[in-house]
């Protein structure tokens, strides 16, 4: 079916919304519900790409999402490598607006990074993260290629023929023309909302609270659900940014404030005199104030007035379960049955009670950090007492225009992502036990839950409480580097919609996981190009999930970049996107066509390949071809150095088998191998080979794995490659590798074995 039938879904909007017949229009190729960080990754993705009309519509005025109206300044990007923790490679959109965020901090301040924060490396803050967004899409803005509209949150969504064609908004309170209503007609749709409003509104299948077991089979899923119910999601919390005052600055006590609920920090170091110089999470910086720190003038020489931080601690989160019996009441006099929905389902002015009421403590935590916390250790250079909530979000209460949102709406998809795929068996994390073949960009992340539970100390529902966490649903399981699905974006019946932001195919545990401010901006940027080939192509998502043809051209476009740095498909630590061999990389990995080393997660470009190595990639390059010729091992060893028992015998017999021929006894499979070692070898099979690799100046240089990648990619391109054309594995039912899971249910759709390597490209005896 055609992407777009224009006079249908016009006549379907005028039926729709009749009652909207005097309001605004809009006609776009792509609309991106939402402003979050994603939502701006989307839109410049596609300008970039191509994209003549799109709309974009936030809620509020502030774009940026985490970095600016979540006031999250301080992006968590660790992972564990070799005993040490690093950030995870940035790439994509995200790593241009890390280098916007040094270069502001280092217009500003006079250093690139002024946090020392405990918990990552960089830190902004929040207006200058607005100001970095509006800048990063405002040349789309002035080219007339992108239109941002503030203030209008979804109302209705229009679905024809199982299709979304469009939406109507209405304004957000607070915003004028109060009670006017938008329209915006499009061809394609990205739900970047911060609760997946256009997903639930359209009637696109979703989850939303946990999984139970028999779900996935996850191993951290409850059995069955208990008094949390499916309300139980990873909390919400408002976050509190704070400055330097130089004076006392205590805010007024709190209406719901009680000592109890905050017994926590009396037992936690409020600050610690630390320059974080032994970098992120080291135990001496471990504090309340030095944990999300987003200017430290003290350590860094800089000008009175300049501290800051933002509080983010666990006694501040806010559970979405066990409510208190005074947001019970006020929900259920908006609806009966209201205070056992999910939140997702709620209406926008429905979450506003749990808003107020999440904000409420919050606050009690500042009056208790800077009354109880200050009596308990005294005055300090930081103490909280002498910090003030900033004025730069121009709110009323001078806390940030939007919570915090750890977990959302979950978009049932074509597959999703669940914890079996990702967990680790080992706190250093290597590869995920799948690497799925459409993947869109790798990622590594704990499974992060912070508390999901609330135990109120009295009888009273509306006095103290205690947040609890739960031995499933923690922050200190593991998991490995994974890549995330371009089917995870498509859903699993409606047509004309994609996810964005944390809207995805992924199981309530993976989100946990995959919901950090770089994911997030991966995810859009992911979710933006598949949008730019169905616009081109005509087709909608589901048919390009299909298309192998489809997920290699999405992936490489993702990988070369467009305008910008290509994005990390395969989550190599050590691949910069600027490297000469990044493209060749990211295209042989993500293929299966790279074999990984169990141990280790570097490309190591420098590494000279040995003849072993280099007869593996060519047997599976060679084995990519449309018509692939039969493995040929014989029933002795050919050589006396490649035994019987040998990983890489087939592989090394079938080569020679099919043309590198050989009278040796020995393979010398351990030797190194050069240039000449390439071009021979590729000549004798028939793969394209370029000629200056034989000359004398070259032909005995020591063949890197950079070199080898970027010659064979290039013979790959060259060759061809057999692609899967046929969509049938995407029928119910299917099970096209036959390994007796349904292809649906299934990340390795092409792989009986499930060792994250395509049937065609390995011998199977």
């Amino acid at each position: 079916m055609k992407l777009f039938s224009t006079l249908g879904c016009i006549f379907a909007l005028v039926s729709a919304f009749a009652q909207a017949a005097d309001t605004p229009t809009l006609e776009a190729d792509l609309l991106i519900v939402g402003g979050n960080e994603s939502a701006c990754a989307a839109a410049v993705q596609a300008a970039r790409l191509g994209v003549k009309k799109i709309v974009l519509v936030n809620d509020i005025d502030w774009l940026g999402g985490q970095f600016s109206a979540e006031g999250v300044g301080c992006p968590d990007e660790w992972t564990g490598v070799n005993g040490r923790r690093v950030n995870f490679p940035r790439s994509g959109i995200y790593s241009e607006v890390i280098q916007r965020i040094r270069a502001h901090n280092s217009q500003t301040y006079g250093i690139p990074a002024p946090g020392n924060s405990y918990c990552g490396t960089e830190t902004i803050e929040p207006a200058a993260a607005a100001k970095i967004f509006e800048e990063l899409v405002q040349p789309y803005v002035d080219a007339g290629v992108l239109r941002v509209e503030r203030g209008w949150q979804p109302d209705k969504v229009a679905v024809e023929n199982n299709q979304v064609t469009g939406c109507v908004f209405v304004r957000r309170a607070g915003f004028s023309p109060s009670g006017s209503s938008l329209i915006v007609h499009a061809k394609l749709t990205l739900d970047s909302s911060d609760w997946g409003d256009v997903i639930r509104l359209s009637g696109a299948k979703y989850g939303a609270g946990p999984d139970l077991k028999a779900r996935f089979g996850e191993a951290s899923a409850p059995a069955a659900f208990d008094d949390a119910g499916q309300q139980e999601m990873n909390p919400l919390s408002w976050c509190v940014v704070l400055r330097e005052a130089g004076k006392s600055s205590t805010i007024p006590k709190p209406a719901s404030y009680d000592a109890r609920s905050f017994a926590q920090l009396d037992k936690t170091p409020p600050w610690v005199d630390s320059d974080m110089s032994t970098g992120p999470y080291s135990q001496s910086g471990w504090s309340v104030y030095t944990h999300r720190r987003l200017v430290d003038r003290w350590h860094n020489n800089l000008a009175p007035g300049t501290e800051a931080t933002f509080l983010n601690w666990p006694v501040q989160d806010y559970p979405l379960c066990q409510l208190p019996q005074r947001v019970v009441d006020a929900l259920e006099k908006t609806e009966a049955g209201a205070s056992k929905k999910n939140i997702v389902d709620l209406s926008p002015a429905q979450r506003q009670i749990i808003f107020d009421d999440s904000k409420q403590h919050t606050l009690g935590m500042l009056y208790h950090l800077q009354t109880a916390v200050h009596d308990r250790v005294g005055d300090f250079p930081q103490t909280f007492r002498n910090m003030q909530l900033t004025t730069e979000f121009g709110t009323s209460d001078s806390l940030p225009p939007k919570p915090y949102v750890r977990e959302g709406l979950r978009l049932e998809a074509l597959y999703m992502l669940r914890e079996q795929d990702i967990r680790a068996e080992t706190r250093e994390p290597k590869w995920a036990k799948v690497m799925v073949p459409d993947g869109l960009f790798g990622f590594q992340f704990n499974i992060d839950f912070h508390p999901t539970r609330r135990r109120f100390l009295t009888e009273d529902r509306n006095g103290p409480w205690k947040y609890v966490q739960t031995p499933s649903r923690g922050w200190h399981t593991d998991t490995d580097r994974a890549m995330f699905p371009l089917r995870g974006l498509v859903p699993v019946h409606m047509n004309g919609l994609l996810g964005c932001s944390k809207n995805i195919g992924v199981s309530s545990v993976v989100q946990s996981a995959l919901r950090l401010h770089g994911q997030m901006m991966h995810v859009g940027q992911a979710s933006a190009t598949l949008a730019w080939l169905c616009l081109r192509d005509g087709i909608q998502p589901r048919a390009a999930a299909a298309s192998q043809k489809h997920w290699r051209e999405i992936q490489l476009r993702l990988a070369r970049g467009a305008g910008g740095p290509g994005l990390l498909l395969f989550p190599w630590q050590d691949l910069p996107t600027d490297s000469q061999h990044f493209e060749a990389a990211n295209m042989l990995a993500v293929r299966g066509l790279w074999p990984t080393e169990a141990n280790s997660v570097f490309f190591d470009a420098e590494h000279v390949v040995t003849r072993r190595e280099l007869a593996r990639v060519l047997a599976r390059i060679f084995r990519a071809k449309s018509n692939p010729p039969e493995w040929k091992v014989a029933d002795a060893p050919r050589f006396t150095d490649v035994n019987k028992d040998d990983a890489d015998r087939a592989v090394i017999e079938s080569l020679c088998f099919w043309g590198i021929a050989t009278t040796d006894k020995t393979f010398n499979p351990d030797n190194k191998a050069d240039w000449s070692t390439l071009y021979r070898w590729s000549l004798a099979l028939k793969l394209p080979a370029n000629p200056g690799l034989s000359s004398k100046d070259v032909a005995q240089r020591p063949l890197t794995r950079a070199d080898a990648a970027v010659q064979l990619w290039h013979a790959l391109r060259q060759q061809g490659e057999w692609l899967n054309a046929d969509d049938s594995w995407l029928q119910p039912d299917h099970d096209h590798d036959k390994d007796g899971r349904k292809d649906l249910d299934d990340p390795l759709p092409f792989d009986r074995n499930n060792n994250s390597i395509p049937d065609r490209l390995e011998y199977l005896p």
